[in-house]
């Protein structure tokens, strides 16, 4: 059994994760690009820990998105960085998921560490 040297001056709260969430349909009146992006959430291997939270910011994103390709006009860069801030807190760059320790695999799902057989043993032993 590893042990973990460099342990938090904090220790981690931990708390049971929500139902699986629905995947929500994008709106159709968003930008074509904010559709293709958000549809690609659900398509990718992060979505895996996405709690409901985390899809209304997902929404969020894709509405500041789509208003700010639609204008029309130049894109504001100040609204184009808060955008790609907020979709790295979605885990959609491999930097953002190599930052946390997340790697995601093509293996087929029994082959996938999800970390939930520790999660259940620590709630066990209690």
């Amino acid at each position: 059994m590893r042990r973990r040297t460099n342990e938090p001056a904090t220790p981690i709260t931990r708390a049971p994760a929500g139902d699986r969430p629905q995947v929500p349909e994008a709106d159709p009146n968003w930008h074509p690009i904010a559709i293709e992006w958000f549809e690609s959430l659900f398509d990718s291997g992060q979505s895996f820990f996405y709690e409901r939270s985390d899809i209304a910011q997902a929404r969020y994103v894709a509405e500041a998105m789509s208003r700010n390709l639609s204008q029309g006009q130049r894109i504001s860069g100040q609204l184009f960085a808060s955008v790609i801030s907020a979709a790295g807190e979605l885990l959609t760059t491999e930097g953002a998921r190599r930052r946390l320790n997340v790697e995601l695999t093509k293996s087929g799902p029994d082959d996938i560490d999800t970390g939930l057989d520790e999660l259940l043993d620590s709630y066990r032993d209690g």
